[in-house]
């Protein structure tokens, strides 16, 4: 497979896999934008693995875990353009669109590394063992990254629904 049919093929997939680890449209192809132009140039390398993709997601997560360390980059929240490319074209009533809505403000205010541990978990279905080599961390890290970030979700619901006066 070239670099052009792999890209041609799985450039919407990992659009879609940097924006849900990303929780930003706009930076999700900035990254994805980048890693491509690294990719080109490795290809032939990249090829022979056997799991491009798996190899090209890896550097998905690890260019979004270093962005924010240089100095131009600029955090710019989800808006509502980002939201409807990660919907499913199938019809959703108002009470699910608002929970879904409202979840995944709460996952976009998380930490970088658990927004990435949640993405990899449960947008992935990938295991423990599998997030950490995705990581390079260990096991214990990525539960704990996992643990913080549920509590901080249920948390999260509790008050909400709290606020709302116990009505959902």
């Amino acid at each position: 497979m070239t670099f052009e049919e792999f890209v041609s093929a799985r450039f919407g997939a990992l659009l879609r896999y940097a924006t849900v680890v990303t929780w930003d449209l706009h930076l999700a192809e900035d990254i994805t934008q980048n890693v491509l132009v690294r990719v080109q140039g490795r290809w032939a390398r990249i090829a022979r693995l056997g799991a491009p993709e798996a190899y090209v997601k890896r550097m998905i997560v690890n260019e979004f875990l270093s962005w924010r360390r240089r100095r131009a980059a600029r955090l710019v929240p989800l808006s509502t353009e980002g939201l409807e490319a990660l919907a499913v074209p199938l019809p959703d009533p108002a009470g699910f669109r608002d929970e879904r809505d409202a979840m995944m403000r709460l996952i976009a205010a998380l930490p970088r590394q658990q927004r990435a541990v949640i993405a990899l978990r449960f947008y992935e279905d990938q295991s423990v063992e599998e997030i950490a080599g995705v990581l390079g961390c260990r096991e214990v890290t990525v539960r704990t990254h996992l643990s913080r970030a549920l509590t901080a979700l249920r948390a999260a619901l509790s008050a909400a629904t709290t606020s709302a006066g116990g009505q959902r």
